[in-house]
Parts: structure tokens; sequence; C-alpha cells
């Protein structure tokens, strides 16, 4: 895979997990197994971490995102 294939699916994992709440609860308690089942992907421990260290971070700075962007209701901006 190269480095947009890789890109490609992360984004696509990402928001398969952010659209359902059980996936996001199998991810937190089992994430490496999660990102193979999502992938399709059979890779070592060691290289999927990188992967799911990605995905953690992207799914926690899109929540951080959705939860600020709720922000503009407390001041009457929509």
């Amino acid at each position: 895979m190269d480095i947009k294939e890789i890109k490609d699916k992360v984004e696509e994992v990402v928001a398969k997990i952010q659209n359902d709440d059980k996936l996001l609860e199998q991810f937190k308690k089992e994430p490496v197994k999660t990102v193979e089942e999502l992938a399709g992907v059979d890779l070592p421990d060691d290289q999927l971490q990188k992967v799911v260290d990605g995905i953690k971070a992207k799914v926690a700075l899109d929540d951080i995102g959705d939860k600020l962007g709720g922000l503009k209701n407390l001041f009457g901006k929509k």
C-alpha cells in the first residue's frame, strides 16, 4: 500500500467508527483488532499500531471539533 491508499483507508475506518457507537466502543477496547477487521488487513501489531494511533488522533480531533462547534449555539450563533 502506498501513502495515499493508507490515508484513504484510515479515513474510511475513522468514518465507520465515528458513525457507529458499537464500533467506537469496540475500538476503545481492542483498537488493533477492530482496525484489522474494518480495514480487512492482517498486519503485525507493531505496524498496525501506527495506523491505530493515527485513527485515535483523528477520532479525538473530530470529536473535539464537533463539541466546539456546538458551543456556537450557546452564544446564539448557528
